[in-house]
This record gives C-alpha cells, sequence and structure tokens, in this order.
C-alpha cells in the first residue's frame, strides 16, 4: 500500500509540472516571417496568434495576392516553431511519445 500512495505522489507531482509547462507555453513567444522579414507574425506557445506587423514595401495594391502569400507563410512558420517548442517542452514528461488531447 506505501507502494501506491508513493507512486500517487509521484503522478500527482508531474501532473502539476505539466501544467505549469502547458501555461508557461501561453506566456513564450515565437516569431515567424516572409519575404526577408516584410512581414512577420508572433504566436504563443498555445499557437494564438499575438501580432501582424506588414512592412509598408509588402504592400502593392497591384499585387494582393503576393501579400497574402507573405502572411501565410510568416503564420504557418510562427505555428511550426510554436509546435517545435510545445513538442521540446512537454516532451520532458511525456519521453518523446505524442499522446492524443495532452497538448
Amino acid at each position: 500500500m506505501n507502494n501506491m500512495n508513493q507512486m500517487m505522489k509521484q503522478v500527482k507531482k508531474m501532473q502539476e509540472q505539466m501544467m505549469k509547462a502547458q501555461e508557461e507555453l501561453g506566456n513564450k513567444t515565437i516569431e515567424g516571417t516572409a519575404g526577408g522579414g516584410v512581414v512577420s507574425v508572433t504566436v504563443n506557445g498555445h499557437k494564438k496568434l499575438l501580432d501582424i506587423t506588414i512592412k509598408p514595401e509588402a504592400v502593392d495594391p497591384e499585387d494582393v495576392e503576393m501579400l497574402q502569400d507573405l502572411v501565410l507563410t510568416a503564420v504557418n512558420d510562427a505555428l511550426t516553431k510554436a509546435e517545435e517548442m510545445s513538442n521540446q517542452d512537454m516532451g520532458k514528461f511525456t519521453g518523446g511519445m505524442k499522446i492524443p488531447g495532452l497538448f
């Protein structure tokens, strides 16, 4: 019975550490860029878009599609980086295994 109590304490401690790490991800920011930096976006570790910056030279009324592509590329770049950061931070608890619904 003592082993079971010890194991439950360890599980509870690990859960608390995971929740803290998950919370900390929300405080971390990642930047994605496109077009040599003319478009940049910032997301947090929860993959929420926080900011978009578009330099004036990226705005060409004759080529709106190019600007749209730059924004998509920058957002996807940032989200990929956020996913990698999340996997790295949370992977400490799962030994690199991907557990559906965990993060």
